[in-house]
């Protein structure tokens, strides 16, 4: 049962193993019924995200307090998505479903730390991108996330023009224009990291003419506030979101992967994209990292097979690939386990002591421990193998913060024998005496609980 609440799920709860009769059945009935819907925190409405994208961008001669006014509003709108995120998972009823979401989050991540334009963008990006598709199909994913500001700004494409387009042949008439170019970041990205993997199936070429045919696919709504964006005013609460400009578009055909693409606007992208998820490299790239996530830092080839087969033969409906991860047996062995990244430990932690809401503090805590939400440091995303978060500096700040945690007036009630239940302990283990030791204060307990051996790993 510990193997369905800390391996699939996102950590076991006081009591909840004695609840669970059939941990296989748990985990597929949380698959039925939908997508996790998580509605915006308040102040993280389309027309506050689109001011505060639009408050970055600022003219110089804007006076200090509005510059300050810009700086608080993006703060607060950053913190309360964040904490709206690390809540839902700490709280989900659904953490089979909600361990998904992270994964493929970070799958096709962005980052606030790269860009700060993405800063604003990144809550929207899970909550619109992941959360909908996140049991339909890889490829909407796919298409969603390359629509979507945070992933046009990240990667560079609402600036990319072709360069036999109407676009690049005013350059010479205008000065801003003389900067900008055919940018490849976002059309290698996609294959490398997104699709295909890094398997020799695609060349330099094939970059270069996904990045032509992914030309005018930009952002609307990012104009300075009051400004003017081509031909009208961009008032304030406008949203921001994405447009195809015919006028940025490479024109003719192009080839990709030996397919040849006909000059056709935006179906243009959509078609390539779609190729690329349907891809047999794609299956098993997925498959691979998927399998890595849920079984071991090696993951066995017998299972990255069967469960590239589910994505394949599906179509890559991905409801039927994490009832393929339930179903395979490697994930339930004794011996496979897996070390917990800083966010899992954390979320763990506040699921094991009742919270039930995350607080301001965690975005530093997350800082703190190398591991802040939606803040990769590369378009690769976090990784999540022991040799990244076992070091040395990573566990002493672990055991910090179990200090801190531990202290906090909320938990000061949690009875520290309740953790027992959420780890994996053999009979003899001596931390079953520990937490029931009275002589120990009760902090200390916990402390030495959710910082021992036992929680560091799911």
């Amino acid at each position: 049962m510990l193997r369905a609440l800390n391996r699939f799920g996102l950590g076991a709860r006081p009591g909840e193993r004695d609840r669970i009769r059939d941990p296989r059945g748990w985990l597929r009935a949380q698959l039925d019924g939908g997508a996790p819907v998580l509605h915006a925190p308040e102040p993280a409405s389309p027309g506050a995200i689109g001011d505060a994208v639009r408050g970055l961008r600022m003219p110089e001669q804007a006076s200090a307090d509005q510059r300050r006014l810009a700086r608080r509003q993006l703060v607060a709108l950053g913190a309360a998505e964040v904490r709206a995120g690390l809540t839902a998972r700490v709280t989900s009823e659904r953490p089979f479903v909600e361990r998904l979401v992270a994964f493929w989050s970070n799958h096709l991540c962005v980052s606030t730390g790269a860009k700060i334009l993405v800063a604003p963008l990144a809550g929207s990006y899970e909550r619109d991108v992941i959360r909908p598709h996140v049991l339909g199909r890889f490829e909407d994913m796919v298409l969603a996330s390359a629509r979507h500001p945070a992933m046009l700004v990240y990667l560079d494409n609402f600036q990319s023009i072709g360069p036999g387009s109407r676009a690049a042949a005013r350059v010479g008439q205008r000065a801003a224009g003389a900067r900008r170019g055919l940018n490849e970041n976002y059309a290698r990205e996609l294959m490398e990291l997104h699709t295909l993997g890094v398997n020799g199936v695609y060349t330099q070429q094939d970059v270069q003419e996904l990045a032509r045919i992914l030309t005018g696919w930009t952002i609307e709504g990012v104009g300075r506030p009051g400004a003017r964006a081509g031909q009208r005013n961009i008032p304030a609460g406008s949203p921001i979101g994405f447009v195809f400009h015919e006028l940025q578009h490479e024109p003719g055909s192009k080839t990709v992967l030996g397919r040849s693409y006909q000059e056709a606007g935006v179906a243009e992208g959509e078609g390539a994209i779609r190729a690329l998820c349907r891809h047999p490299s794609t299956a098993t790239f997925v498959a691979t990292k998927l399998v890595a996530h849920f079984v071991s830092d090696d993951p066995p080839a017998a299972a990255v097979e069967r469960v590239a087969r589910a994505f394949a033969s599906s179509g890559g409906d991905l409801k039927v690939v994490a009832r393929a991860l339930v179903d395979e047996p490697e994930a339930w062995r004794e011996d496979a386990r897996k070390f917990r990244t800083p966010q899992d430990w954390f979320v763990a932690v506040l699921r094991a002591l009742g919270v039930s809401e995350v607080s301001a503090s965690a975005a530093p805590v997350l800082r703190q421990l190398r591991h802040p939400l939606w803040s990769p440091p590369s378009p690769k995303g976090f990784g999540d193998a022991l040799q990244e978060w076992g070091d040395a500096d990573s566990l002493l700040n672990r055991a910090e913060l179990a200090r801190t945690i531990a202290s906090l007036p909320g938990l000061r009630s949690v009875d520290p024998r309740s953790l027992v239940d959420v780890v994996d302990l053999a009979a003899g283990n001596p931390l079953h005496g520990l937490l029931a030791d009275a002589s120990i204060p009760a902090g200390v307990r916990v402390a030495l609980a959710i910082a021992g051996p036992a929680f560091q790993w799911r």
